[in-house]
């Protein structure tokens, strides 16, 4: 095992809960977990084990493997699963980044859309690779409940999908956050963490800003995307 690069075909949780996790939601995906010998054997440990033994997936004690993958002194356990895709809901609301940059804004994302019910996820390329270790770790995991596909490009996604409401979030919108009411599946999309969306989105569904004081420029990506989904969501809680 080497750290991971983009064109591998595998990836790997770091840490006994984002292993867990990876064990409960997509065991048949998962080729082998590594265990090291510092780790305690504890409730979390034998859920580990008993899962491995019935679904007859390899458990193998290296301390070199998991200081090799691992930056952290206190990971000791990683689960390597095969990399795969999943095909979106179009019955379902979907969130679209376009050409996100950022692996830890991205694994934010993916979290607060799982916990505001939205488990659909567009990616236009040029993106972040969802697959990579930090952007796994920053979702706590959640990225195992979401439904993930890239596109070549957003009229490519729109084409499948041309009956939906489509949010653009920009700046440069005339429609408050607050003042958006919503008749049927929707797409809420957003730009990349350093320049948003260009202005050929001013043209696309119903832009919309989410209005702030004068003493930012922008809120940061992943906050912006909690705040609409929260407005989005907040009769469904």
């Amino acid at each position: 095992m080497k750290k991971y690069k983009k064109t591998d075909l595998e990836s790997y949780t770091l840490g006994t809960t984002l292993t867990l996790e990876l064990l409960n939601k997509k065991a048949n995906y998962v080729k082998r977990v590594y265990i090291h010998s510092k780790q305690e054997k504890n409730e979390t440990y034998y859920k580990i084990i008993n899962i491995c033994q019935d679904k007859k997936i390899d458990v193998i004690f290296s301390d070199k493997i998991i200081n090799t993958l691992s930056d952290k002194e206190n990971c000791y356990v990683i689960g390597v699963f095969e990399k795969y895709q999943e095909e979106l809901d179009l019955n379902s609301n979907h969130i679209v980044l376009v050409n996100p940059s950022n692996m830890g804004n991205l694994g934010t994302i993916i979290r607060s859309s799982i916990g505001f019910g939205i488990k659909d996820l567009v990616i236009i390329k040029p993106g972040v690779d969802i697959f990579d270790p930090k952007v796994i770790r920053s979702s706590m995991g959640a990225i195992f409940n979401m439904h993930f596909q890239y596109f070549d490009s957003f009229h490519a996604y729109q084409a499948l999908t041309p009956t939906r409401e489509f949010y653009p979030f920009m700046l440069k919108a005339k429609t408050n956050l607050k003042d958006i009411t919503v008749k049927g599946k929707y797409s809420l999309i957003f730009g990349n963490e350093a320049t948003g969306l260009p202005d050929s989105f001013l043209n696309v569904g119903v832009p919309v800003i989410i209005k702030h004081s004068k003493s930012i420029d922008s809120l940061n990506l992943d906050n912006a995307v909690s705040i609409a989904l929260f407005e989005f969501t907040k009769n469904n809680f």
